[in-house]
């Protein structure tokens, strides 16, 4: 089985490689191989190696400079997966295409179910919204899966755990809180649980929509906290910064985002036979695998 993965360079991308099914003969592309802001650029490798399955794990991700380059983000999120979907009905390919808990409001308080309407509220969310409609729109329903998960971390690439690692450090050597955000609401879901499921996906041959999550719930203060607590029983910080929730009106930024966005996971974990890992255990697997 070929599969072609996108975003090779990226955090879900190096754990789709390290973690990839030993049958499976693996062609990994980064920017510097494939431009996913060229949609014409996108066909054209789907019709050279013809993949069984495609992952699109590429992505315009910069949430808040989204607002101001939509045009970019509506190519790399929107008409990449467009592209794909139209050249895999041609060649015979399935599509597996990551996408994200942006693509609801966040204004309802439990998890988002699978056959809930997208409501996006900003530029990120909607572009990746329409990437969903556009698979849908160019593949068949027998060869297209869509797979939303939510605050994805690893132990490579930039996310909020690298990060938030990072400012404890400085925090607390120089004595001052670090201040997080503890009003929005979310699940983080670390690159192993992700990696994991889009195997599962393509070995079950799973199609139609699905979500991907650990378990549990969080805000981003909960998160930070945690960081900082296995950071210091895993050696990689001397001492945790003293955290403090704020609000989101205390830390403005320019995309707004959603204040509550847990996804109901069960039908997924039922259908792949995935564990229900809760987030702060997952958490210090990666603390551990930190390079």
């Amino acid at each position: 089985m070929r599969v072609l993965i996108t975003g090779a360079a990226g955090q879900l991308g190096q754990e789709l490689q390290h973690t990839c099914p030993a049958p499976v003969e693996l062609l990994a592309f980064g920017r510097e191989q494939l431009d996913l802001a060229d949609p014409a650029a996108c066909r054209a490798a789907v019709e050279k190696y013809q993949p069984d399955w495609l992952i699109n794990a590429g992505a315009y991700t910069a949430v808040d400079r989204a607002e101001t380059e939509p045009e970019l983000a509506e190519l790399v999120n929107a008409q990449a997966p467009g592209a794909f979907a139209a050249a895999l009905q041609q060649t015979g390919g399935c599509l597996l295409q990551v996408s994200t808990d942006f693509v609801f409001n966040g204004e309802q308080g439990h998890p988002y179910r699978l056959d809930q309407p997208c409501d996006p509220i900003g530029v990120y969310g909607r572009t990746k919204a329409a990437g969903e409609q556009a698979a849908v729109e160019g593949l068949a329903p027998e060869r297209l899966a869509i797979l939303r998960t939510s605050w994805v971390y690893g132990p490579v690439g930039r996310n909020f755990l690298l990060t938030i690692l990072r400012l404890h450090a400085i925090k607390a050597e120089a004595g001052d809180p670090l201040r997080v955000v503890a009003d929005q609401v979310g699940c983080p879901t670390s690159t192993t649980t992700l990696a994991q499921a889009c195997w599962s996906m393509i070995e079950h041959a799973a199609h139609g929509m699905h979500h991907c999550s650990d378990s549990g719930a969080a805000s981003w203060y909960d998160f930070a906290v945690a960081i900082g607590e296995l950071g210091v029983a895993a050696g990689r910080l001397s001492s945790a910064a003293c955290v403090e929730p704020i609000t989101t009106a205390e830390y403005p930024t320019p995309a707004q985002r959603p204040g509550y966005s847990l996804l109901d996971c069960s039908a997924t974990r039922s259908l792949l036979g995935l564990p229900a890992s809760h987030w702060r255990a997952a958490l210090a697997e990666v603390m551990a695998r930190i390079p």
